[in-house]
């Protein structure tokens, strides 16, 4: 089956919620392999797909699409599936969390991961920086469970949602990143309902598949492992 889309993609980054999405809307795709060793994502070829030389970059029939909740609004938009729909009850609270998921969610993850970019490289800066964001992360984790608690049609259902797969990949990155630094501030025990989430969404088919391609192990998001091999491959 011809490809309906091209995901430039590397291992255990945003282009993994991508992939999951993809995967269980079971449409053909194929992978291009971002090299982030070799900063291909600052490469002129991939700048031209992304300005911003950040990834994931999806090829669509519409034209390259970046900005990971975007491409998640238009894909369960565009078939009709993963979310509700326009002119759906339960549209306006999909958009408020998914909204809530990348603009602050994810906002706070990239400054937990790279304070350097945001605050220069005083180490007693960034740890003070780390340890608000630690505070704020647990904040939203909290928020998020009680929303999930009630298992609406968008959150912790029987059928997956597009951010479910997002939320997913967001908490199996606060259980492994930064590498180094201590980690023992997140336990996804404390928030049993989205614990449950991700224990559901281990069993799919999608996730059998991404993480197969990236070397993600077999519990992905419950008791995850660091992806191996790390730089993935483009097959």
């Amino acid at each position: 089956m011809e490809p309906e889309y091209r995901l430039h993609y590397a291992p255990d980054n945003a282009s993994l919620i991508i992939r999951l999405v993809l995967e269980e809307l079971c449409r053909p795709y194929e992978c291009v392999l971002v090299d982030r060793r070799a900063e291909a994502q600052n490469s002129a070829a991939y700048r031209a797909l992304n300005p911003n030389g950040l990834i994931p970059v999806l090829e669509t029939p519409d034209g390259p699409l970046f900005e990971t909740a975007a491409i998640l609004l238009w894909l369960s938009e565009r078939h009709g599936a993963m979310a509700p729909q326009p002119g759906n009850a339960d549209r306006a609270a999909f958009l408020k969390w998914l909204v809530f998921a990348s603009n602050t969610l994810h906002a706070d993850l990239r400054m937990l991961f790279y304070p350097e970019k945001y605050i220069g490289d005083a180490a007693a800066d960034q740890a003070q920086l780390q340890k608000v964001l630690r505070q704020r992360l647990h904040l939203h984790l909290t928020h998020l469970d009680q929303a999930a608690a009630g298992r609406p049609s968008w959150l912790g259902a029987p059928q997956p949602s597009v951010l479910d797969y997002y939320l997913a990949c967001q908490m199996r990155w606060m259980a492994l990143y930064p590498a180094q630094a201590d980690k023992s501030w997140f336990a996804l025990s404390r928030y049993p309902s989205l614990q449950r989430l991700c224990a559901g969404l281990e069993s799919r088919p999608a996730v059998t598949a991404a993480r197969e391609a990236e070397g993600l192990g077999a519990t992905p998001f419950t008791s995850p492992a660091y992806a191996n091999p790390p730089e993935g491959s483009a097959t």
